[in-house]
């Protein structure tokens, strides 16, 4: 179905529309004006999840849960706050309340959860969607009666949560007060025990001997390791004074050497110029040649001299080494003796220690709970108390208006087109083309002023398609009025 067409069917049922229309506002409108009015009270509440609980001196991990708002949304609405709330308030002491439940139930239940289940349909919790806001409504036809239950409920709430925290916590207190006794005999037996053994064995809870005797095995260990260095760079040098004695970083560092290279250096650069100038014959070019053979053969007896030095600090480093790790082997074995006597008393030290942490454990707890059973502070509190309304909160007359001018469009677009399929009309050339199978290759306007008020417009098919028509001659295919054949 084109727009047009769907337009044309509405201009065409637009009475049957119109009425329907006109029948959803009314019916609306008298709903608002005869309903009776109800009055919706709201009180706010606030609940705090970061800040740490004075008893336990951290954040409760549950407490930064998405699921946390959620939860405190389920116990506001719960049967346990109602029948508080009921009890509270003294429902269950109203005769005409009780009077309704016999009629309802005929005394079957209980009058309290009876009651409770019929306040729970007016309650209404909703929590904030980026805070830790939960609004609670209660409506009612009595404006009073709304907010002395909003506030009731909230005031129920608090209540409920703190004894959902304490009523656990008095439970662990038994628990941990009958365990901490346990824990304290086992503790004193096991005090016990190790007293005996270290009595029996002349043994000491802190033996300093130990501890003297570890250190001296660790500075033997430090000085081994030391050592171990030095000897492998001693024995690195001297293969280096075996293979090249003049690279060697003593050699070139020693002052004698480093005099003796300069004066054979200098002497070496002279006989050079002597030579040139005066020849190899001259008598100072032999004396100055025999004057560097006496200097080189210095030098290379030096060189000799601090080369073979590196052969004996090896030596003596390997010497040292050799000691200490005789020491060191020693001490260990000494040390091992000394552990050894040790170990049992350890045991039982151990035992003592695991024994002394449990029981300050169960301590520790036993005090928390002790505490938090007699807690009565929560992390709730009431942000905005609930007030009288002043005005009804249903019905809303605007609004009931909207939806039924909504709901009045939809319903009478619906029964326009539905009285278009039970009495379907040709009312635009795609209808006709739709209902006969033939083309339209031309239509006959009507006035100008006859069109602008609806008037009809007709579709004129070809003469050959006409004479296989029945009736043709006298059965033109008219727009607006006309049954599709």
């Amino acid at each position: 179905m084109s727009f047009s067409q769907f337009m044309s069917i509405l201009r065409a049922r637009w009475k049957a529309a119109l009425a329907m229309l006109l029948f959803t506002l009314g019916t609306a409108l008298a709903l608002s004006l005869l309903l009776p009015k109800k009055y919706t009270a709201s009180a706010a509440l606030v609940i705090d999840v970061k800040s740490p609980d004075p008893i336990a001196g951290m954040v409760l991990a549950g407490m930064m849960t998405p699921g946390y708002m959620s939860t405190q949304v389920d116990i506001i609405t719960s049967d346990r706050v109602a029948q508080r709330v009921v009890r509270d308030m003294k429902l269950n002491q109203n005769a005409e309340s009780r009077a309704k439940w016999l009629d309802a139930t005929d005394g079957a239940g209980e009058f309290e959860a009876w009651l409770a289940e019929a306040l729970q349909k007016h309650l209404d919790v909703k929590p904030s969607r980026e805070s830790n806001v939960l609004n609670v409504s209660y409506t009612s036809p009595d404006p009073k009666f709304s907010a002395a239950l909003a506030n009731a409920f909230v005031q129920a709430y608090i209540d409920t949560n703190l004894d959902l925290r304490v009523d656990p916590a008095k439970q662990y207190s038994s628990f941990f007060d009958t365990r901490a006794k346990e824990l304290r005999e086992s503790l004193e037996k096991a005090q016990a025990r190790l007293s005996t053994y270290q009595k029996d064995k002349g043994l000491v809870s802190t033996d300093e001997r130990f501890d003297v005797e570890n250190a001296k095995l660790n500075e033997l260990s430090t000085q081994l390791i030391t050592l171990q260095a030095l000897s492998a760079e001693s024995t690195s040098r001297q293969q280096q004074a075996a293979l090249s004695p003049n690279q060697l970083p003593d050699v070139i560092n020693n002052p004698v050497v480093g005099g003796l290279r300069a004066d054979l250096s200098r002497q070496e650069a002279q006989l050079q110029q002597l030579s040139t100038r005066l020849g190899d014959a001259n008598p100072q070019v032999l004396e100055l040649k025999a004057n560097i053979n006496e200097l080189r053969s210095r030098y290379d007896a030096e060189v000799r001299r601090v080369s073979s030095s590196m052969g004996v600090n090896n030596n003596i480093n390997k010497a040292r080494e050799a000691d200490v790790r005789n020491a060191l082997e020693a001490q260990r074995s000494k040390v091992l003796k000394l552990k050894d006597q040790r170990d049992e008393s350890q045991v039982l030290q151990r035992d003592l220690e695991a024994a002394q942490r449990a029981y300050d454990a169960v301590g520790a707890r036993l005090t928390q709970t002790s505490l938090e059973s007699q807690n009565n502070q929560t992390n709730i509190s009431v942000l905005t108390r609930a007030s009288v309304p002043a005005r009804h909160s249903s019905p809303r007359l605007l609004l009931n208006m909207l939806v039924a001018v909504f709901l009045g469009g939809m319903l009478a677009v619906g029964i326009a087109l539905l009285r278009e399929l039970i009495d379907r009309r040709v009312r635009s050339p795609e209808d006709l083309v739709r209902t006969i199978g033939l083309p339209v290759i031309g239509s006959i306007p009507q006035p100008i002023r006859k069109r602008l008020l609806g008037g009809k417009q007709r579709f004129v098919l070809p003469h050959r398609v006409l004479a296989r028509l029945p009736g043709a001659s006298s059965k033109l295919a008219v727009a607006n009025g006309t049954r599709g054949r």
